[in-house]
């Protein structure tokens, strides 16, 4: 419409106009672009012109001062609690050869907590059964990780090696771990669909999501256990701990009993001999606070554990 034709024409004005065209822009169903379709289309535009300076097509690029938005941190849409992930698990026909598949796979993802594409693309040689870890290559951004899987997901994976993967592989075997009726890789679709009806129809859970519910249900559930953000960062891959820290808005019970074991307002004495205390637990022999606090959360840490186990 400008008549702009070539990239040097292009002026940061330009490129504000566009921005702020972007945010006023609907779709056909009326609404607006998220932040997150605005941010893509600015970052290819951002990228592009840095591929121009870096060939020396353009001698500066407007594009480097251009602000872009920032996209809301949300909280995961649902979460599992324990017992409801037990639920959903245990909703499968482990007897037929594709309930067992699924199995294995929904307790990869909630063991692991990795995504559905790394799920997808883990082959035979990416799982290190003597050392209890799993091999994401090429994850999200093409990073590589290496992440711990436990011995139950362990034993329901060697269970599907030995009883199912063999008749699955008959004609082919394109050397995944979870293959399909004819030896090949799921694809995301298909384990989009084994999440979603073992979840509302099997299960019969009405929460929305499929294999991305098991990664947020685990960073919160194991948070909520006393797990430290930075670790659970790792296993996630996550580049920035803020993105892990959003779950820690989730799992709050932790939280709540470190406020009341810690918080100065929980500490008052003369409130306490007035109305007693929540816990009457006295020590065998005279502690500092801090000591004293620090023994109250690592028996209600023990406590919680041994209660989610009944």
């Amino acid at each position: 419409e400008r008549g702009l034709l070539y990239a040097p024409q292009i002026s940061l004005a330009v490129l504000e106009a566009y921005q702020r065209h972007l945010r006023s822009y609907r779709k056909a169903d009326g609404n607006t672009l998220a932040v997150g379709g605005q941010l893509n289309r600015l970052s290819t535009v951002k990228n592009f012109y840095r591929w121009l300076l870096q060939r020396h097509v353009i001698l500066y690029s407007p594009a480097e001062m251009l602000t872009l938005p920032k996209e809301e941190k949300r909280l995961p849409a649902q979460v599992f609690s324990e017992q409801e992930t037990r639920q959903v698990l245990g909703s499968l026909d482990t007897e037929k050869p594709l309930g067992l598949r699924n199995r294995a796979i929904l307790e990869v993802l909630w063991s692991t907590g990795i995504r559905r594409m790394e799920v997808a693309n883990l082959m035979l040689s990416d799982v290190d059964f003597k050392r209890g870890v799993v091999n994401v290559r090429q994850g999200k951004g093409k990073k590589d990780r290496v992440v711990p899987v436990g011995h139950v997901a362990l034993e329901w994976v060697t269970r599907y090696l030995r009883s199912v993967r063999p008749h699955l592989t008959q004609r082919a075997d394109s050397g995944h771990l979870f293959v399909t009726y004819h030896g090949k890789g799921l694809n995301r679709g298909t384990l989009t669909q084994i999440g979603g009806e073992t979840i509302r129809e099997k299960a019969r859970i009405n929460k929305p999501g499929a294999c991305h519910i098991f990664r947020h249900s685990m960073a919160t559930q194991m948070l909520d256990n006393g797990a430290d953000t930075r670790h659970i960062q790792a296993i996630l891959g996550h580049e920035k701990l803020e993105t892990t820290q959003i779950y820690t808005r989730v799992a709050i019970g932790h939280l709540q009993e470190v406020h009341a074991l810690t918080h100065p307002e929980e500490q008052d004495e003369t409130w306490t001999d007035r109305h007693g205390s929540a816990s009457d637990a006295v020590a065998a022999e005279p502690q500092t606070r801090r000591e004293r606090n620090h023994a109250e959360m690592e028996r209600a840490l023990v406590s919680r554990k041994r209660s989610r186990r009944r």
